[in-house]
């Protein structure tokens, strides 16, 4: 595990949270960890992009400003699988505007950010 990764994100997977808790999910903030790169997102939508290599937040990237509309399995044999619910590791997240649709390489984790990454970004605002 980089340390960039945990400095940013929690252990716990907000779906292993939410097991527990058994009631409906109410965390406003979740960071979803691809090799190299980490989405965060507030109330469903992009708010940040950050480069786990250098650390750095990305001022301009195609995520930012935009909801993620589900996650995409890709397999070994050329088939895909979509889902159109909550991105899951091992999944791409899946982008949609307009002409201009993302897909990221796969989820490593879904996790919740810490307090100072969040306060971070939403001070840069």
């Amino acid at each position: 595990m980089s340390q960039s990764h945990s400095s940013s994100a929690r252990s716990s997977s907000p779906a292993a949270a939410s097991e527990k808790f058994g009631g409906k999910e109410r965390r406003r903030h979740r960071v979803y960890i691809t090799r190299n790169t980490e989405y965060h997102f507030r109330d469903g939508f992009c708010v940040a992009v950050r480069d786990r290599r250098t650390g750095e937040f990305l001022e301009s990237h195609l995520a930012l400003r935009r909801r993620v509309h589900g996650g995409i399995k890709f397999y070994l044999n050329g088939g895909i699988q979509p889902n159109l619910g909550e991105p899951q590791p091992g999944e791409a997240l899946y982008f949609e505007s307009g002409g201009h649709d993302l897909v990221t390489s796969p989820l490593i984790s879904v996790d919740r950010p810490t307090r100072e990454v969040v306060q971070g970004y939403l001070e840069r605002r």
